[in-house]
């Protein structure tokens, strides 16, 4: 699986260190996600923000939903921090994204830190 769609996940990558580098840490996730979103628009990305998963169980769609930050190319799901640090809550977190939307690749970034903080995870 190394190399598997490397290039559209560096091509992500270089975008949310261009947002990084022109707007810095400190601010609220918010406003890199304001940001990323005219970068992927600039870059003819296709992307979707904020987009809606149901869980189902035994053939029922349970009541809470969850919500990726932002879904790239199709099926790349991007999850936006600004915290001191990656925790394993985090890391959970974009391992269950990447189950439920049955998805492969998903990428992990932090705004918050010096230099933008990126993990990249596959199941």
């Amino acid at each position: 699986m190394e190399g598997y769609r490397e290039e559209e996940t560096y091509k992500i990558i270089g975008i949310c260190m261009e947002v990084h580098r022109n707007l810095g840490p400190g601010l609220l996730e918010i406003i890199y996600k304001d940001a990323l979103e005219i970068e992927f628009k600039n870059h003819n990305i296709p992307y979707q923000r904020e987009k809606e998963y149901s869980i189902e169980y035994k053939g029922i769609i349970l009541p809470h939903k969850f919500y990726a930050d932002f879904i790239v190319n199709e099926d790349i799901i991007l999850e936006v921090k600004a915290v001191k640090e990656f925790s394993n809550e985090h890391i959970a977190q974009i391992l269950n994204y990447l189950k439920l939307a049955n998805s492969e690749i998903g990428l992990l970034v932090n705004f918050q830190t010096k230099s933008l903080q990126h993990k990249r995870y596959m199941l």
